[in-house]
């Protein structure tokens, strides 16, 4: 088993930034063996991907909207995902879920479907 803890949402003014961090606890758990993404959902719309870090391959794709502005990196000491958002839009408010699987292919990564274990999710709201 596998738990996350998401912290760092809030509200911010168009322009601004946050840091969401996303701690991950279980015995078994480690970034080379867990994939780890970072997904969001807006009111009345489906969860869609923001960007991953594949345990196979370390690369770390990251959505063509949030490309340049948001970086997804991990302290493996602390066993935690960050997500440093800045140039924050309206259009980013959601919910932002962390999410882990363990052998999550290189394909499947920007599908939610593949992720075992999913943080209680933080909000974030932006502001016009």
């Amino acid at each position: 088993q596998v738990q996350l803890v998401e912290s760092g949402g809030g509200t911010v003014q168009a322009g601004g930034s946050l840091r969401l961090s996303c701690t991950a606890s279980g015995s078994e758990f480690s970034f080379i063996r867990y994939a780890v993404a970072w997904f969001r959902q807006a009111p009345g719309k489906e969860r869609e991907f923001v960007a991953a870090i594949s345990q196979r391959t370390g690369s770390s794709p990251v959505a063509n909207s949030v490309k340049g502005r948001f970086t997804i990196a991990k302290d493996s000491a602390k066993n935690t995902l960050i997500l440093q958002m800045s140039s924050l839009k309206p259009a980013d408010t959601a919910v932002y879920y962390c999410a882990t699987a363990r052998g999550i292919i290189m394909s499947q990564l920007r599908s939610h479907a593949g992720y075992d274990y999913w943080g209680q999710g933080t909000q974030v709201t932006v502001s016009s």
